[in-house]
């Protein structure tokens, strides 16, 4: 088990009910990290329709999360 720190942004954060929320996870992939918070949270957005951080940088979907990471899944930006 790790600790990690998530952040919502736009429609994620709404629906999440939060920014920023502490978790404790298994070592498995940023991929695999979203489908489980997509399915608490009911996030209608498929994985590659979002981009993913970690601590600051864009990352890929397979890699892993590591103990006191900031991940932060990114929505499309809407409007104008």
């Amino acid at each position: 088990m790790m600790r990690i720190t998530l952040e919502y942004f736009a429609q994620l954060r709404d629906l999440a009910g939060c920014t920023r929320e502490e978790r404790d996870i298994d070592a498995i992939s940023l991929g695999t990290l979203y489908e489980q918070v997509r399915r608490d949270y009911q996030f209608p957005l498929e994985r590659d329709q979002l981009r993913v951080a970690v601590n600051d940088a864009f990352a890929s979907w397979d890699e892993a999360p590591h103990e006191g990471d900031m991940v932060v899944f990114i929505p499309p930006v809407t409007g104008g």
